[in-house]
């Protein structure tokens, strides 16, 4: 990792290429009107910051210049309304006025601007400045790494919120990440009365285990039997959170006829596979989850009532001079959540 430079106000860790992440300093930013300065204090680094410092992009957006990223974040307020107040940071700001947005589907929004994703910078950086009104305080109760974890856990809640999951349903999780492991607590808040959930990696299984699945199974030891475990003929609904297509196949697999699958996983190459025929015959409903609408109080009563667990996720924190060392434990993926600490 490069650094270099002379320190005018902050330190940043900015994207330049695939795997060139450099530590440097740059002005702290200047705080438009509307806007509050926040010092990070937590950034959990995601499966989509992985894809840009594996790929120096994700999807069909790429890198074109060098980016600041992260967008799992907490902070305390250093100038603005809440000043000395820690907050969660909503990274997305859509425009508000589109027609997606006045449907209620901001996360849909054409032009919305995500934090270190395209040409807005991210967290990875002591300081940033960002929209007061997606500051979210934070109880006494929950640390900034709790704080920075609220994030993933409303994809969580979005995702589990287009599966239509009903009281006494059943439940299949493919892909025991963070993502997933927060999507199987949800589910059980939600009434799941049944969760299967499917991973390759042990200390993932083991963490489903421990945190409620009532079936837990490496994807080689999937059978018809496995899903039978949801009922007669599968599950209610399955939520794909790996990425890859054979963890698409086995959602479709685990879906009961009429059931609803839930694609939350990002692949490497861009493109989604599975069996047509199969899915047809059993007449599902696929959705793609993006990102969450405005889910933050919702994921902080979780936290804060205890009903779900976010802390044991965090397995692994590194200082921000240390951001690479970060990137190469989160690549590994020997732990589950990795968190940066300014």
């Amino acid at each position: 990792m490069a650094v270099s430079g002379q320190r005018t106000g902050m330190r940043v860790a900015r994207l330049h290429g695939a795997g060139d992440l450099r530590l440097g300093e740059e002005p702290a930013p200047r705080v438009p009107v509307g806007h509050s300065l926040v010092r990070v204090t937590a950034v959990g680094l995601c499966g989509s910051d992985l894809h840009w410092y594996g790929e120096a992009g994700i999807g069909d957006a790429r890198l074109r210049e060098p980016l600041v990223i992260g967008h799992e974040l907490a902070g305390v307020v250093a100038e603005g309304p809440l000043a000395g107040t820690r907050v969660a940071v909503d990274p997305a700001i859509p425009c508000g006025s589109c027609e997606l947005c006045r449907e209620g589907n901001p996360n849909l929004c054409p032009t919305i601007r995500f934090c270190g994703h395209g040409d807005t910078d991210g967290a990875l950086r002591d300081f940033l400045a960002w929209p007061s009104d997606l500051l979210h305080p934070l109880p006494d109760r929950l640390s900034d790494a709790d704080g920075a974890m609220l994030e993933p856990l409303g994809v969580a809640i979005h995702a589990v919120d287009l599966g239509h999951l009903h009281v006494g349903g059943s439940v299949a999780v493919i892909g025991c990440g963070p993502i997933g492991l927060l999507v199987l607590q949800v589910a059980r808040v939600a009434g799941a009365a049944t969760v299967i959930a499917v991973d390759p990696l042990p200390h993932r299984r083991e963490a489903a285990r421990r945190l409620g699945a009532d079936v837990v199974v490496a994807p080689d030891g999937v059978s018809d039997e496995v899903w039978q475990a949801g009922g007669r003929y599968g599950v209610h609904a399955a939520f794909e959170a790996a990425g890859t297509d054979h963890a698409v196949g086995l959602a479709v697999a685990a879906a009961r006829p009429g059931g609803r699958v839930v694609l939350a996983g990002i692949p490497d190459d861009d493109r989604i596979g599975f069996s047509a025929s199969q899915a047809r015959r059993k007449g599902l409903t696929m959705l793609l989850s993006r990102r969450m609408k405005d889910v933050y109080p919702r994921a902080t009563s979780l936290v804060t009532s205890g009903r779900v667990d976010v802390r044991s996720l965090v397995t692994a924190t590194y200082p921000l001079s240390e951001v690479g060392e970060a990137f190469a434990a989160g690549a590994a993926r020997t732990g589950l959540k990795v968190v940066v600490a300014p």
